[in-house]
């Protein structure tokens, strides 16, 4: 059986996208992840978490970190795909994000997709025939467009659970945590916002 990697909490010691170096209790473990996942980690020396996906060949074992689990379930869904690899997921993860990418392929929009990185009219068109059925069954009922605000809630959810996770990680209590996040909630996109936002309010009200 094949030892998997699903999350990975640590401090981010090298960051030069793709490429990521994070340290996980002393062991450093080495990371691609597309651009728009290295340009939430904050910087250098700051907390991270990354729900990862672990691809084994008889040459390497490839580690790949994302923000979130959208984001790696579109990314194992896009290297099922005849022809595309998982370079090529990440440049698509990279130009666009997942509703968008849902949008195009359920209303076969070639020409968005061909301004994808790597993506010529070919792989364009087997993407929305491969991915059209595959997008369903991770999608709520009804197109994917119209439960923007459902997709919006979980969003929100996920980036709190990350904040808390790092202020925890950080040296405060679980209840602290919560109280600091509760107080700033829904003012930021990225939990290292959310987490900015928190200590900058609880210096102040110190």
């Amino acid at each position: 059986m094949n030892t998997m990697i699903g999350r990975l909490q640590g401090i981010l010691l090298e960051k030069s996208a793709p490429d990521l170096l994070i340290d996980v209790a002393g062991v450093g473990y080495e990371l691609q992840a597309p651009i728009s996942t290295c340009a939430v980690l904050g910087r250098i020396g700051d907390p991270v978490i990354l729900y990862t996906h672990l691809a084994i060949r008889e040459d390497a074992h490839q580690l790949y970190g994302f923000s979130d689990k959208g984001q790696r379930t579109l990314f194992r869904t896009l290297i099922k795909v005849s022809g595309v690899g998982p370079k090529l997921a990440l440049a698509i993860l990279s130009g666009m994000d997942v509703n968008s990418f849902a949008q195009c392929v359920h209303a076969e929009d070639i020409n968005a997709l061909t301004k994808l990185p790597g993506v010529g009219k070919k792989t364009a068109e087997r993407l929305i025939v491969e991915m059209r059925d595959r997008l369903k069954e991770w999608q709520t009922p009804g197109p994917l467009w119209d439960a923007v605000s459902q997709q919006e809630v979980a969003a929100a959810d996920a980036i709190l659970m990350e904040a808390e996770s790092a202020l925890i990680a950080l040296g405060y209590k679980p209840t602290e945590a919560a109280k600091m996040l509760n107080k700033v909630a829904g003012q930021a996109t990225t939990p290292e916002e959310l987490i900015r936002l928190a200590l900058r309010n609880s210096l102040g009200n110190a």
